[in-house]
C-alpha cells in the first residue's frame, strides 16, 4: 500500500514541462495526501510559471492515477520566488529579490530586444519585474516600451519613481536626457550614473530586475559587474562565429567576478520568411549549443530572426505584448521560464536573516 511519503517522493521526480528538470530541483512538494482513491497535491515552484501550470497539473493527475490509483486528484500549483545570493562583497538591493544581467560580448546581436521581451515574459508568467537600461551611451529601452519622452517624478527630490510600461517598472538614462544628446562621458561617470539609477530608483517589491548591460567586455562592463549585486547573468549571441568569439569573452568576464552565468540565448537562430514561412539559418547553426557545451552552461533558448520582432519593438509594443500567441512570443516565454528556473536551482540569499554584529570596546 503506497504511503504519502511514497507519493511525495514520486512527485518530486516528475519533470516540469519545458524546463526538463524535476520538481525537486526547481521547487518543492508542499502537500501530498492520499485518501482512498483521492489525492490532494500542492506544488510550490521557485519561478513564475503561469503558462505551464495547467500542463504540469495534468501531468501530475495522470501520474497519480497510473501509479497510485487515484481516480481524482486536486492539484494546486503556486509560485514562491526567493532572493538568491550575489557576489560575496556586495549586498542585495532593497526591494529587489534578484538582479539578472542580460549581456553580450558585442553590439548588434539583439541584446536589448531580448532583454525587454524576457522581462515582459516573466511579468506575464506572474512575477513582479523591473528593467534597468544600463546602456548609458545608447539607451533604447524607452523607445522599445513606448515611453520615450516621458520623465520620472520624485517624491523627495533625491530618489526617482520608475515609470510603468506594460506592467514593468522601468528606469533609463534616456528619460533624463534629450533623445539626440550624445553621452560624452568617461568610464567613471558612466559607472556613477548607473549606480545612482540603480540605488536611487524606488523599485517596488521586484521579484526580478532585468539589467540591459552595455555591449562589450571593457572597463565599464567589468566595473558594473563588480559593483552591481547580480544573482545571475545571461549571455546573448548569434550563431555566427564572430559573435560567439566575443560572447565567450563576456561569459568569462562574469565568471572572473563570481557572477553565475545562468545560460546562453542564441538570438537570430533561424530566419522566418514573411511570405512562405520557410526557416533558414542565415547566421549558421549550432553555435550557441556548442558554446553552451564548451562552458558547461545551459542553452536557454533559440530565438528567431523575424521581421515582426523588429516592427513591434520599434512601435513600443514588443512581441510578447503585441502578439502573445505567436511563435516569437512563445519562444521568449520558454526562454524566460528556463532562465528563471535555472536561477531557482541556485543558493538562496540569507544575509537578511542574520543580525548585524557590532564590536565595541568596553
Amino acid at each position: 500500500m503506497p504511503t504519502e511519503s511514497d507519493l511525495k517522493k514520486s512527485l518530486e521526480s516528475i519533470n516540469v514541462p519545458d524546463i526538463d528538470r524535476p520538481i525537486a530541483d526547481v521547487g518543492r512538494v508542499s502537500n501530498a495526501r492520499l485518501d482512498n482513491e483521492r489525492a490532494s497535491i500542492g506544488i510550490e515552484l521557485g519561478f513564475p510559471a503561469n503558462g505551464i501550470a495547467e500542463r504540469l497539473a495534468e501531468i501530475i493527475r495522470t501520474h497519480v492515477a497510473e501509479h497510485f490509483g487515484a481516480n481524482e486528484a486536486e492539484v494546486a500549483i503556486s509560485t514562491k520566488i526567493a532572493a538568491h545570493g550575489v557576489q560575496r562583497n556586495l549586498k542585495p538591493l532593497e526591494n529587489v529579490s534578484n538582479i539578472i544581467a542580460i549581456a553580450s560580448g558585442k553590439g548588434g546581436v539583439g541584446k536589448s530586444t531580448t532583454a525587454v521581451n524576457l522581462a515582459l515574459a516573466l511579468s506575464g508568467e506572474g512575477a513582479s519585474v523591473g528593467i534597468l537600461d544600463a546602456d548609458i551611451y545608447g539607451p533604447s529601452i524607452p523607445l522599445m516600451l513606448g515611453v520615450a519622452g516621458e520623465t520620472p517624478d520624485s517624491d523627495d527630490g533625491q530618489s526617482l519613481n520608475p515609470l510603468k510600461a506594460h506592467g514593468l517598472q522601468v528606469m533609463s538614462i534616456g528619460f533624463l536626457i534629450e533623445a539626440d544628446q550624445p553621452m560624452v562621458w568617461r568610464g567613471p561617470m558612466v559607472t556613477q550614473a548607473l549606480n545612482q539609477m540603480l540605488q536611487h530608483t524606488r523599485w517596488s517589491d521586484l521579484d526580478y530586475l532585468i539589467v540591459d548591460m552595455p555591449p562589450g567586455t571593457g572597463d565599464i562592463q567589468l566595473t558594473l559587474s563588480q559593483q552591481v549585486p547580480v544573482s545571475g547573468a545571461v549571455i546573448v549571441t548569434t550563431p555566427q562565429d564572430i559573435a560567439l568569439l566575443d560572447a565567450r569573452k563576456g561569459l568569462q568576464m562574469f565568471r572572473k567576478v563570481s557572477v553565475p552565468v545562468l545560460g546562453i540565448v542564441e538570438n537570430m537562430s533561424t530566419h522566418i520568411c514573411t511570405n512562405c514561412g520557410h526557416e533558414e539559418p542565415l547566421f549558421g547553426s549550432g553555435g550557441g549549443a556548442k558554446m553552451a557545451a564548451d562552458f558547461d552552461v545551459e542553452l536557454l533558448g533559440q530565438l528567431p530572426l523575424d521581421l515582426r520582432i523588429r516592427q513591434q519593438t520599434d512601435s513600443g509594443k514588443p512581441s510578447v505584448i503585441a502578439e502573445p500567441n505567436e511563435g516569437p512570443a512563445e519562444a521568449y516565454r520558454q526562454t524566460a521560464r528556463r532562465m528563471a528556473a535555472r536561477l531557482a536551482t541556485r543558493g538562496r540569499d540569507y544575509s537578511s536573516k542574520f543580525p548585524n554584529i557590532v564590536v565595541e570596546n568596553t
